[in-house]
């Protein structure tokens, strides 16, 4: 089962789509407008992603609501938490699928990070919203001991930490583009 959509509020929408259908190559194929619980209205704009018309990114445009002023649209910087904790993850299938995210995304004026993380590859990057954008390929297989490493972690109360990242390289922006 997958998810059909992931919902969130966009400080700048003009941004946020410059963003989503430019640099990604997400599609906006649909609006919905209507009234907020609670007061106010909004605009509900959907991405396509890849051309599949069961999957989206979609965007909340707020209008009216009461205590707008001081919305958090980061949803670390919201949530209190370090950042990168909450993000969202985008599957490519090979290395050279992330490479080519990784250029698009400097070449559009953004820094990226690259991990390596010994069973998944990944670059990171932030939207205009401030939230963590990643794309991952996975790289390894699962075997029964990570399995069982997994099920023990869930008790353990003291840090054991994995083996650190085979690579990790940042790939700033040479120069920053304009939107």
């Amino acid at each position: 089962m997958g998810y059909h959509h992931l919902a969130l509020a966009a400080k700048d929408m003009k941004a946020t789509h410059d963003f989503y259908e430019r640099i990604m190559g997400f599609e906006l194929v649909k609006v919905e407008v209507g009234p907020i619980p609670g007061g106010g209205w909004g605009k509900h704009f959907f991405y396509r992603m890849d051309g599949d018309d069961n999957r989206f990114i979609a965007f909340w445009e707020l209008h009216e609501t009461a205590g707008q002023e001081n919305y958090q649209y980061d949803l670390n910087e919201a949530a209190g938490l370090p950042p990168g904790t909450n993000h969202y993850s985008f599957s490519v299938d090979t290395a050279e699928e992330l490479a080519a995210w990784k250029d698009r995304w400097n070449a559009a004026g953004l820094d990226v990070l690259e991990i390596d993380h010994n069973w998944c590859h990944s670059i990171y990057t932030k939207d205009p919203n401030g939230n963590i954008v990643e794309f991952c390929a996975t790289t390894g297989s699962f075997t029964p001991a990570d399995r069982e490493r997994a099920l023990a972690a869930l008790d353990e109360t003291e840090f054991k930490p994995s083996p650190p990242p085979a690579k990790m390289q940042p790939w700033p922006a040479a120069e920053k583009a304009d939107a």
